[in-house]
């Protein structure tokens, strides 16, 4: 069963709870969360939601993938795509930058609202998605 969640234990064998695994990217040795990367695509005025995850890169050791909800009256076109990118580079500095911004419909999220990562993650990898049993309809 995997949590989620990072942990790191103390010389005295003392546990402390970091946070979770899925919330921070390190991308080139900086680390960065995700929510401020989503924050950064929301300010844009063609973004309605988004969602940032990264994914295994041979360089960067992790790359920036973010999904996009755009408000309504906006298409989502390659020439979009490019301005959010360089809109997150502007808001957070070039290394927040995202590899690829994809748009779609909607988000996997949880009964709760929270978004579902890992659903997005093996899907941008074309993986098995897993148990999606706490998915909202």
């Amino acid at each position: 069963y995997f949590t989620g969640d990072s942990a790191r234990v103390d010389q005295d064998g003392y546990f402390w709870i970091i946070g979770r695994v899925d919330d921070v990217l390190k991308v080139s040795g900086y680390r960065l969360g995700t929510a401020e990367v989503e924050s950064a695509l929301v300010s844009h005025p063609a973004v309605a939601e988004a969602a940032a995850i990264g994914l295994p890169h041979e360089v960067r050791g992790n790359a920036i993938y973010t999904y996009v909800i755009l408000r309504a009256g906006y298409e989502g076109t390659p020439e979009l795509a490019e301005e959010l990118r360089q809109h997150v580079g502007k808001v957070m500095g070039p290394i927040a930058r995202p590899e690829k911004v994809e748009f779609v419909a909607r988000l996997p999220k949880t009964r709760s609202g929270k978004i579902m990562r890992r659903v997005l993650k093996a899907r941008a990898q074309g993986l098995p998605e897993g148990d999606l049993t706490t998915l909202e309809e």
